[in-house]
């Protein structure tokens, strides 16, 4: 007859082994369906987002600005002048600053000269303009092909024998329009010359 007290003994170990089974069961299984799940790890901050308001606001400026260049562009010829307006020209306006480019010499000094009078001229035509920069300009700010504008500056271009005739530049002694001269003091030769010199052209090629 076998022993009560060997049979609780192995009865007591088999339930230690079970016990310890289904621990590492469980176990095993928590780690299986950790690994399925994707943590939420939390990202930078995302930036505040602007509101609809501002965005429509920043648009509307942009799109006056923009408007507000183009017509100082169609009425430039009146602001400014008949003589004036075809060497210069109004570039940027921003924050009711306009930035008018002009032709180096004579020209960019007239404009200093003429600074209040041109931005009263400005305000009296109905532009938001409180102040005036001026810069070199070396781009054509002629106006648009088959204007009347065009046709005027044409005119009265320097380079027109048939308007303002010939005659020897004091600088260099070749035959030259007289409208170049009285422009420039000598010819567009010599003009091209003395811009390289400056560095502002590249050499002339002849």
């Amino acid at each position: 007859m076998a022993d009560p007290s060997r049979r609780n003994s192995r009865s007591g170990a088999g339930a230690s082994r079970g016990l310890r089974s289904l621990t590492l069961n469980t176990l095993n299984l928590t780690l299986n369906t950790l690994n399925k799940v994707n943590l939420l790890v939390p990202g930078a901050a995302a930036p505040p987002a602007t509101s609809l308001g501002a965005c429509l606001e920043g648009l509307r400026r942009h799109w006056e600005g923009e408007g507000q260049l183009a017509g100082l562009w169609q009425a430039w010829p009146r602001i400014a002048g008949s003589q004036l307006a075809p060497h210069c020209c109004p570039l940027n306006l921003q924050g009711g600053v306009l930035t008018v480019g002009a032709v180096p010499g004579p020209w960019l000094q007239a404009l200093q000269y003429n600074r209040h009078q041109l931005l009263g001229a400005l305000r009296g035509a109905g532009f938001s303009v409180r102040d005036l920069r001026f810069r070199q300009h070396y781009g054509d700010p002629s106006p648009p092909p088959g204007s009347e504008v065009e046709a005027e500056v044409w005119a009265r271009h320097p380079s027109r024998i048939d308007v303002h005739g010939l005659a020897d530049c004091p600088a260099c002694g070749r035959p030259a329009p007289t409208g170049e001269m009285a422009l420039w003091g000598h010819c567009s030769f010599c003009r091209r010359s003395a811009l390289a010199d400056q560095g502002i052209i590249g050499s002339p090629n002849c």
